[in-house]
């Protein structure tokens, strides 16, 4: 007993300073979300789809705000430090940035960290950006989050959405580095990038572009919009100071072609409107056309060369470049099996080690490098070790809105964790969801039901990935059929003028994904410590 408790103080402490080390190495670069949006006519089944990975510490707490109505002349509070309390009571770290003046009617929303969809399947993904600091201006009273909070409640459509958030921005004051904001309704799908107006100016800049709805657009980190056609109204928004801002403080020299990502460009994209992840996505969906990974500049969108499911977006959200020779970091992390062949020869055979994993953090890629420099190079996959939670939301215009907004919600790693539907015309979540698991080990809060089987997975991943990709392929078949069959009823009860028994049906089909899963994850859990204990 002894020998058990002191390897499960190894493996996690292992698994802490995996999770540490990743985080201090990539956070400060900023490359911390991913986001992809789908077009009603490229997708599977005529849904709009945007989605978010929320990749650093960012609270894992959720729970689904009431709509509310109030009195004329009542005020909203508008926040900084949102995003690192531990419960929705806790007020630790918050400072009231200001007020505006409140709807006389807000919509039900889903509170997560980056607040993400609403009953009238308005939803929104996101991805930081940062850009130049110097157009930073601290004394803004919006941060994105709050923007999306805002939109989230008084809005039904992206188009509204954007048109309020420039005119929060405009009127309040960004205060955020860049960030993008992929914003999705029944019809359509926005990517809408904000940057601040510079240290003298209360304001901000801002541009969107809608995805054509045959086509798939993906934002990573980088800012990804170009030529702004301000006499194409349909697709493109825009404040009206983006050129004067970028001339004035010399990012644009005012006489050449003006193009959003040059004169904003990220740091860490090396010159390009495009990372990794972009040229993998765009990759997998349309691999005939060969896009060429040192390129300048992506397109913006892309048709893709099959009809793209909610299922694929989940499978793209599990990529970590395994198999993939460009980006593999496994791939020379090797192990040479001797066996006999039919006739008794000895041959060898090479195969990835057990031990490696996509994962990897800084000391353990060093330590590879130092043995023979060269072994390990790292490329950020879109799945990572660091994510706090991810969704994938779809907006389906011929449902009603209860069970037409659907977000398909993961805590941790997108590589290893299930989903769990959780619907626009939901009023409740699983009490552990209201508990944030970044605040020490804690097997109350959701995040952590999830994160032991998924961190001790990854000690010998190359033995054990069969089996737990079954297990997350199982409870994503159990999802989509258990969804189907709720939606169906849901549907009948408002045929029949019952719409207001549907809440309950959705409650329900939540609370039970959510104990099948981590149920499941705490079985998994106690056979890799079953497991690494006979067979380490």
């Amino acid at each position: 007993m002894k020998i058990k408790f002191f390897l499960c103080v190894i493996i996690l402490a292992f698994s802490h300073i995996l999770v540490r080390a990743q985080e201090s190495e990539w956070n400060f670069r900023g490359e911390n979300c991913t986001s992809i949006m789908v077009g009603c006519k490229a997708s599977a089944d005529g849904s709009v789809i945007t989605s978010h990975t929320c990749d650093a510490m960012y609270r894992t707490w959720l729970t689904w705000e009431p709509a509310a109505d109030f009195k004329a002349g009542a005020k909203h509070a508008v926040y900084k430090g949102t995003m690192h309390t531990a419960t929705p009571t806790d007020t630790t770290g918050m400072k009231l940035a200001g007020y505006i003046p409140e709807a006389q009617h807000t919509y039900a929303y889903l509170n997560t960290s980056y607040p993400c969809m609403n009953e009238k399947q308005l939803a929104i993904g996101e991805s930081t950006f940062s850009g130049p600091d110097t157009l930073i201006n601290e004394k803004g009273m919006f941060l994105i989050e709050e923007l999306e909070r805002v939109a989230l409640q008084r809005c039904d459509n992206a188009r509204d959405a954007i048109r309020l958030i420039g005119e929060m921005i405009e009127k309040y004051g960004y205060g955020d580095g860049g960030e993008c904001i992929t914003i999705a309704d029944k019809k359509e799908v926005w990517q809408m990038e904000i940057l601040g107006e510079g240290p003298d100016k209360i304001g901000g800049i801002w541009v969107a572009q809608r995805v054509p709805d045959d086509e798939v657009a993906v934002s990573c980190n980088v800012a990804r919009v170009g030529k702004i056609d301000r006499n194409n109204p349909d697709f493109f928004m825009c404040s009206d100071n983006v050129e004067a801002v970028a001339k004035k403080y010399g990012f644009w020299d005012g006489t050449g072609e003006f193009v959003w990502w040059r004169a904003f460009p990220s740091d860490y994209a090396g010159g390009k409107n495009h990372t990794e992840r972009e040229w993998y996505i765009f990759s997998q969906l349309a691999p005939n056309t060969h896009f060429a990974l040192d390129a300048e500049e992506l397109p913006f969108s892309i048709k893709p060369e099959q009809p793209v499911s909610a299922a694929k977006v989940m499978e793209l959200f599990r990529a970590n470049y395994e198999g993939c020779p460009e980006l593999d970091q496994t791939q020379n992390l090797l192990k040479i099996k001797v066996k006999k062949d039919e006739n008794g020869n000895e041959i060898s055979d090479t195969m990835i080690s057990v031990v490696a994993n996509p994962w990897m953090g800084g000391p353990e890629r060093d330590l590879y490098n130092a043995l023979k420099p060269g072994t390990v190079e790292f490329h950020r996959g879109v799945a990572m070790s660091w994510c706090s939670y991810s969704t994938v939301i779809q907006c389906r215009s011929w449902l009603p809105d209860a069970i037409g907004g659907v977000c398909w919600f993961g805590f941790e790693n997108p590589g290893q964790s299930p989903r769990i539907p959780i619907y626009a015309g939901s009023t409740q979540l699983p009490e552990s969801f209201s508990i944030c698991g970044h605040h020490g080990c804690n097997d109350e809060a959701a995040l952590w039901q999830y994160r032991k089987a998924n961190k001790l997975a990854q000690v010998r991943w190359g033995s054990v990935k069969k089996m737990f990709m079954g297990a997350v392929m199982e409870f994503e078949k159990m999802m989509f059929e258990e969804a189907g069959a709720t939606e169906s009823a849901v549907a009948e009860l408002y045929a029949h003028n019952k719409g207001k028994k549907a809440p309950a049906l959705l409650n329900a089909l939540t609370q039970k994904m959510y104990e099948s899963t981590s149920a499941k994850w705490k079985d998994i859990e106690n056979m890799l410590w079953q497991y690494y204990w006979t067979g380490f």
